[in-house]
């Protein structure tokens, strides 16, 4: 491609880019012009419906209702309020317009935008001043039919009650007179709703509508709750105090002491509130009164469970009263005679001050627990505490004995069982002194050539074990860990010498057994021989396992499992 080619299309590239930029600049500047366009005409459609037909429509309601000079007065001022909106604020939102539309013809962008903000503002102030007038305006254009309605539904509430009190007058016995004075009073309300409505004295109107409203809400409360309150303040409660008096009084002949209830003070305090309450429903006041009336209930119901509890807790504290004594000498009678006895056990056996120290600790904790017993005894014939307080002192009681009960069982079981080690250790020495014998005769019963040296070694170790425990059995006192230590130690040497015993026996009887079945093959296997002469000299040398082990290898030679035959002849 020649140069004159690169020139043009170079050329021809800037004109189509410059194209670009023009048409994508006017696609901006017209959106954002759109877009201002759009906001103004916004506002001037806010603008204008600032100043509504309403606002006129309802002055020229108001103005047919004036016949009075406070209505005269209350009109002329919207009057001034509504001509303010029209002549002086909206004239001024006018012109803010028209100033934006010169900055967006000139295209003053950031100053239109601040303009726009400002308008926005202003306009949003002054609708708001015209929609509170409004609203004002049609509290009275508006009144009547609202009054009227909330008339109609406030009488058909108060038929009701009227009807729910006429139907069950004798409910409301207590209340009837101050009752049946409010209903005149809402008549009279009635009465003057009509007349204010006749007048259009408005103001006047709404006090009177919130008055009738007010009164009819607490008749409904009144009515509903009075039942409730008389039958709880005139039957339920004084007949639950009456009753609980009697009873009271009768706990209190059979030995309860019920100081703790303070029943009469709190008796009288519920009268009292009880009393408050009737003068408060006399003037139609009933708040918070079923609240404290059921509080009252809860509170002498809760008295028929603490007299049940001081019933059961004399059942219980009484039955304390015959077990604990008993318990209490039984441990001190057992604790006496380990106390008597205690020199003579320290005596006996190797005991230390601080091994037997848990028979002077139960010694005192018994008389301890019985100084307590006494005193809640006392207690109790003196009729000082209720029983409540002194079964749950029992009951401590009881868990301290039983803890020293605990302690005397552990010191029976560690004091008694030293003279159950000596006696058990004495009955050992006896088996184990007939056990060395039966070792004895065991090696003596079979005509051994040699008694090997070992037998002697673990008879001399047993005999001395032995010696050893008489020894200690001899001591005064005796040492009962240290016996029971020496008696395992002369067990374990004696049956040790007896096993050895038996098998020592055992494996010479079976080295005979061997030799004289092995004879019978020493002719034709000259092997053989040789190895049986072999083992009966080392069965006369007291040597019989090896004789044994001699025996059956060379045989096993010639009759293979010949060891199995060799102890099962044993055996039988």
């Amino acid at each position: 491609m020649s140069q004159t080619a690169y020139i043009v299309l170079g050329v021809l590239y800037y004109i189509v880019s410059i194209v670009i930029i023009v048409v994508v600049l006017n696609l901006i500047n017209n959106k954002e012009k759109k877009k201002y366009q759009e906001e103004i005409t916004t506002l001037e459609r806010d603008k204008n419906l600032i100043i509504s037909s309403s606002i006129l429509s309802e002055l020229n309601k108001v103005e047919a209702l004036i016949n009075n000079d406070k209505l005269q007065e209350t009109y002329e001022e919207w009057q001034i309020r509504f001509k303010e909106i029209k002549e002086i604020e909206v004239p001024k939102i006018t012109d803010a317009l028209i100033e934006i539309e010169d900055c967006f013809h000139e295209k003053k962008y950031k100053e239109l935008n601040d303009k726009i903000a400002k308008a926005e503002l202003e306009i949003f102030y002054v609708k708001t001043k015209a929609n509170f007038l409004l609203d004002e305006i049609k509290e009275i254009t508006l009144s009547e039919e609202r009054n009227r309605d909330t008339i109609t539904k406030l009488k058909s509430k108060y038929r009701e009650i009227v009807t729910k009190y006429n139907k069950n007058k004798n409910d409301y016995k207590d209340v009837c007179a101050p009752l049946e004075l409010q209903f005149e009073n809402v008549d009279k309300l009635f009465a003057a709703f009509e007349v204010a409505m006749e007048s259009n004295s408005y103001e006047e109107v709404g006090k009177i509508v919130k008055g009738i409203d007010d009164l009819i809400g607490n008749l409904s409360v009144v009515c509903e709750e009075a039942p409730t309150i008389i039958l709880m303040g005139k039957n339920l409660i004084p007949n639950k105090m009456k009753d609980i008096r009697g009873i009271n009084e009768r706990l209190i002949l059979d030995g309860y002491n019920l100081d703790y209830l303070n029943l009469d003070y709190n008796i009288k305090e519920a009268e009292k509130k009880i009393s408050d309450i009737f003068a408060k429903l006399n003037v139609l006041n009933v708040e918070d009164s079923i609240f404290e009336l059921k509080t009252m209930l809860d509170y002498f119901d809760s008295i028929y469970t603490d007299f049940d509890k001081e019933k059961q807790s004399k059942k219980a504290f009484l039955e304390y009263i015959r077990k604990i004594l008993v318990r209490a000498n039984h441990v001190e009678k057992v604790n006496n005679k380990l106390y008597r006895k205690l020199d003579m056990i320290k005596y006996s056996y190797d005991l230390t001050d601080q091994d037997v120290k848990v028979i002077e600790v139960i010694r005192n904790e018994v008389t301890s627990i019985k100084k307590d017993y006494n005193e809640l005894v006392d207690a109790h014939r003196n009729k000082s505490f209720a029983y409540t307080r002194l079964n749950k002192e029992m009951e401590t009681l009881s868990v301290r004995l039983s803890k020293t009960e605990d302690k005397l069982e552990g010191a029976l079981k560690s004091l008694g069982s030293l003279e159950e080690d000596e006696k058990r250790a004495r009955e050992q020495l006896d088996e184990i002194k007939d056990l060395i014998k039966k070792a004895k005769y065991k090696i003596s019963s079979y005509k051994l050539p040699i008694v090997p040296n070992l037998f002697y070694v673990e008879l001399k170790e047993a005999n001395e074990a032995i010696k050893e425990v008489i020894q200690e059995l001899e001591k005064t006192p005796i040492s009962v860990k240290t016996l029971n230590i020496r008696v395992d130690t002369a067990r374990d040497l004696v049956l040790k010498l007896y096993n050895t015993a038996n098998e020592v026996v055992k494996t010479a009887a079976m080295v005979e057994i061997a030799i004289m079945y092995g004879n019978r093959y020493r002719p034709v296997h000259s092997n053989l021989d040789s190895s049986i002469t072999i083992a009966e000299d080392l069965f006369y040398k007291g040597e019989y396992k090896k004789a044994l082990e001699s025996t059956i290898r060379a045989i096993n030679v010639i009759e293979p499992g010949v060891h199995k035959k060799l102890l099962e002849s044993v055996k039988r």
